[in-house]
């Protein structure tokens, strides 16, 4: 018995530095943040009990109400793309052409690079008077060209474009590895059948990535739901409201407004909204299998 004690207490020895700093840094503020949904309180004064006052709010406020909007449309947009064009990186660069490797690293180089100096690059780039992009449609005979970021018509669909272009390299990686994991013989046994390329894809490649395209899916869409960063160095919610997406309301109303309690009746809304869905995925994904 002394023994199996001493082999478990060393054992959760490992493992408390890591269990200790969740508490302490992301399981103890989640708690709070709970609970401060249903008080009223500005990081000063004391903090009053506001029951369900902060949600009542969130029917009235124009700005929830756009976020929410935002927040959908912009997931609408960045969930299939990112895994159309991750899924034919992937294919492509899963075959036997020279410079694969470098391609592959060229395709990730985007996820890992800081995303202030690509963010500062894009917005050089899709810059509405001097950009190269806007440049060149002129050359073409363009002659109202796009606003991008600056346009409030044009600015989710330019952070939409940032946001598949900086991920789809992290997401051609997890392609790359679900096609490597397909057994070559059912490719082999189309060969014999005479299938062509167009018919291995639909009826071999694509059913047998299911689990990893749902995989994506899901973390895609999280991702997407929680977006703030790209938005504050890109847009920060500009033109007007264009591009207010939740998360960044959430940061408003906390640090700006410093209304905590509502902040964290918001956040509570995107978690359930976040879970609700998935949940939804994962039914359908029981259903389909």
């Amino acid at each position: 018995m002394q023994k199996e004690l001493k082999k478990n207490l060393i054992a959760y020895s490992f493992i408390a530095p890591n269990f200790i700093g969740f508490a302490v840094f992301t399981f103890g503020p989640i708690l709070f943040a709970f609970i401060l949904a249903f008080l009223s309180w500005d990081g000063a004064n004391p903090i009053m009990w506001a029951g369900l006052d902060n949600f009542k709010r969130l029917f009235n406020d124009s700005q929830f109400k756009t976020s929410f909007v935002n927040t959908i449309v912009y997931t609408a947009g960045t969930v299939p793309l990112t895994m159309i064009f991750s899924l034919l990186l992937a294919v492509v660069l899963n075959q036997k052409i020279a410079g694969r490797n470098f391609f592959r690293t060229l395709s990730f180089f985007p996820y890992v690079a800081s995303l202030v100096a690509v963010a500062v690059v894009w917005n050089m780039i899709f810059n509405p008077s001097m950009g190269p992009v806007n440049m060149l449609l002129r050359n073409m005979g363009v002659e109202n060209t796009p606003g991008w970021a600056a346009d409030k018509n044009w600015a989710m669909f330019t952070v939409i474009l940032f946001s598949v272009w900086k991920n789809m390299g992290y997401y051609m990686i997890i392609y790359l590895a679900g096609l490597q994991g397909i057994n070559p013989e059912l490719y082999e046994a189309g060969d014999l059948d005479g299938v062509n390329g167009w018919q291995k894809f639909k009826h071999i490649t694509l059913p047998q990535l299911g689990p990893t395209s749902f995989f994506v899916l899901i973390m895609l869409t999280i991702q997407c739901f929680k977006v703030y960063d790209q938005i504050y160095m890109i847009t920060q919610g500009g033109p007007g409201t264009s591009t207010l997406v939740l998360v960044y309301h959430i940061y408003n109303t906390a640090f700006i407004s410093w209304d905590l309690g509502y902040a964290s009746a918001i956040a509570l809304v995107l978690f359930v909204l976040v879970l609700a869905i998935t949940v939804i995925q994962f039914r359908g994904e029981k259903k389909l299998s």
